[in-house]
């Protein structure tokens, strides 16, 4: 196998790293939130209703900003069902989901959760702009975020929460695009309610960030040109545009599957040439962000039968994927592209954080425990903070259906504020160790801390009830630092962090 290799040069980066790329996404679908997050009465819960053991691994996850409380669900959402006693709260019919909504865990139990994690745990909030519109965007700010002295910050008050919630960062609607939300628009339609809504928020706050919907994904029919006409609504009044993807093998073609990163690639610098086409046109310093706020490996195909076989229960068992080795490399390679692009994407949403496609999976009354791509994210957000470093690959290829030719080695490495470097690197390879060279031109580590992998003899292992400690990562042997020069042997499928100081 021919050596992989690549070069780090302080002077050549990417840019910093915003801690929200490590964000995540609480939806209330299928078991996310109940016997998710919320489960009262289970052996670990508080007081509040929120289990233990699942607080404690999303704070070893890392998580920071959480996007709540959808996903299509927001579509429908009322957030005024969300709120005071809970005896009061109605039940609704959750169309996105074919669902019943209890309203037991609402937004004042969203920001407790929040603040239980910890302070880097920042709301992240969508508004339905698929029902409802401009005046009940208006209506939950004012709720959320007004210190007091009016009809809504006082009703918050009244309901036991003094302190204003505090969010910053709001979605206008989602996947607006897409036929199947509730209250689809076409991009004319969405561009207007998306600017009036902005318009009118920033009324209230002028320092709020917005998110404006992009594509559903690069596959629409519509995508470039729905980023173009809504742009140009909303240029100057939003700060970020979202991106949506989900991959897994089609029709059982593994290879293109394990290059799924191409495609989220070139899916961000596509839409990135779209915002900055639309600024230019308008004349415009400004640049748009980047907001992939959700992303995942996800068995979408085995969705849509299991939604359509629901008679409205309560939290049904959706979604439920449970993740192996290979779509935990799959799933790391992701998170690879999001910091490779750490210029524009400066907010990513993990979807989702507990039992629905996530890296936490729990049992009502019982315990929870770590799907495989639990680790990859917790190692990113650990030791992925600083600056992005530009990797340029010299790599042998392997061919795929859906990419051509693509690289065996994906790679990237960040630059710590105390000059450590990490390098997270893929290898694509099922079947053969990938040789690694890396040139460390003017950096200053020394010596290799660690070199953690993830991986397994056999691809299909994974995390359950039954056994889930299957897969951890183990460490490497034989990799070195010596003269500014790395070298390692990266194991057949397989995710990789290297620790250098």
């Amino acid at each position: 196998m021919r050596t992989a290799r690549f070069t780090l040069d302080p002077a050549f980066t990417v840019g910093p790293v915003d801690p929200r790329l490590f964000g995540s996404f609480v939806e209330h679908l299928g078991r996310c939130v109940y016997t998710g997050v919320f489960e009262p009465g289970h052996p670990t819960a508080d007081a509040d209703g929120i289990r233990g053991d699942v607080l404690e691994l999303v704070r070893e996850l890392g998580v920071t900003a959480v996007r709540y409380p959808g996903g299509n669900f927001v579509s429908g959402y009322r957030w005024e069902d969300s709120v005071g006693p809970v005896e009061d709260r109605p039940r609704r019919l959750d169309l996105a989901w074919r669902s019943t909504e209890t309203n037991r865990f609402g937004l004042s139990e969203y920001i407790a959760f929040l603040r239980k994690v910890g302070p880097q745990a920042e709301p992240m909030m969508a508004v339905n702009l698929g029902t409802r519109g401009v005046a009940e965007a208006l209506q939950l700010q004012e709720y959320a975020n007004h210190p007091g002295g009016t009809a809504l910050s006082d009703l918050r008050v009244e309901h036991g929460d003094k302190d204003p919630f505090g969010i910053r960062l709001w979605c206008l609607g989602n996947e607006m695009d897409g036929p199947w939300q509730t209250g689809h628009k076409t991009a004319e339609e969405y561009g207007r309610i998306a600017a009036e809504t902005a318009r009118a928020m920033r009324q209230i706050d002028p320092g709020v960030q917005l998110v404006v919907c992009g594509s559903s994904g690069r596959s629409m029919a519509t995508f470039a040109e729905w980023e173009a006409t809504v742009l140009q609504e909303t240029y100057d009044l939003v700060d970020h545009i979202s991106l949506h993807a989900y991959y897994e093998p089609l029709d059982g073609d593994v290879d293109s599957f394990l290059a799924s990163a191409v495609d989220m690639e070139t899916f961000i610098e596509d839409v990135v040439a779209t915002c900055d086409h639309v600024g230019a046109r308008l004349k415009s310093w400004k640049k748009i962000s980047l907001s992939f706020d959700e992303w995942n490996v996800w068995y979408m195909s085995r969705t849509e039968e299991q939604v359509g076989a629901l008679d409205w229960p309560e939290a049904p068992r959706l979604l439920e994927d449970n993740y192996s080795v290979m779509d935990a490399v799959v799933f790391g390679s992701l998170l690879i592209a999001l910091l490779r692009h750490a210029d524009r994407v400066t907010v990513a949403c993990l979807a989702q954080l507990v039992n629905v496609i996530a890296p936490i999976m729990t049992e009502p009354g019982g315990p929870a425990w770590r799907q495989t791509t639990f680790f990859p994210f917790a190692q990113a957000s650990k030791y992925g903070r600083g600056e992005v470093l530009d990797v340029r690959v010299d790599s042998p290829t392997y061919a795929t259906e859906r990419y051509g030719e693509a690289d065996l080695l994906h790679a990237t490495a960040v630059r710590g504020e105390d000059g450590s470097v990490t390098v997270f690197a893929v290898n694509r390879s099922r079947t053969e160790p990938l040789p690694l060279d890396v040139a460390l031109n003017g950096l200053g580590p020394a010596s290799v801390v660690e070199h953690s992998v993830l991986a397994d003899a056999d691809p299909d292992a994974r995390n359950t009830l039954a056994e889930p400690e299957r897969v951890v990562p183990h460490a490497a042997e034989g990799t070195t630092l010596d003269g500014g020069r790395l070298t390692a042997v990266l194991e057949p499928l397989s995710w990789n962090v290297i620790r250098l100081a």
